[in-house]
């Protein structure tokens, strides 16, 4: 007879299955408002990472944005 690997839920998957729960267990008018404020949280996220990513380039676009050569654009 072969044991089958029994199957351990890390902390995540059990809070990520009691998320899932408590939205199933919604009225159908309350998703809506649970898929709104889902994105909301996601588009915050990637305008943060777009931030961080933007900060992290600015120093190796500053040696190319500050020359002589193009000087003449930054008036403009």
């Amino acid at each position: 007879m072969v044991k089958e690997p029994r199957r351990v839920e890390t902390d995540m998957q059990c809070e990520e299955k009691d998320l899932f729960d408590k939205i199933r267990s919604l009225p159908p008018e309350k998703l809506a408002e649970v898929a709104d404020f889902v994105d909301f949280l996601y588009q915050r996220e990637q305008a943060r990472l777009t931030q961080a990513s933007s900060a992290l380039s600015e120093d190796s676009f500053r040696r190319i944005w500050d020359n002589t050569e193009d000087a003449v654009y930054d008036t403009l």
